[in-house]
């Protein structure tokens, strides 16, 4: 599974980070966020593809 981010989507509301915090973190400065890792460790998917759902702003997409 990989995922993708779009920062420029990103609106900050950090639910990704709730649904899969081994996989997402937000920036500090602004809170968009950015990836943990570059594929997803095993165990995280649901958590993934929960965070591609809620997404607010659709700035994730996840590829199995």
């Amino acid at each position: 599974m990989k995922v993708e981010i779009d920062q420029d989507k990103c609106i900050g509301a950090g639910q990704c980070v709730v649904a899969a915090g081994a996989v997402f973190t937000q920036r500090e400065d602004d809170g968009i966020v950015e990836l943990l890792v570059a594929d997803v460790p095993a165990g995280s998917e649901d958590g993934v593809r929960d965070a591609e759902m809620v997404c607010p702003a659709g700035a994730i997409v996840v590829h199995d």
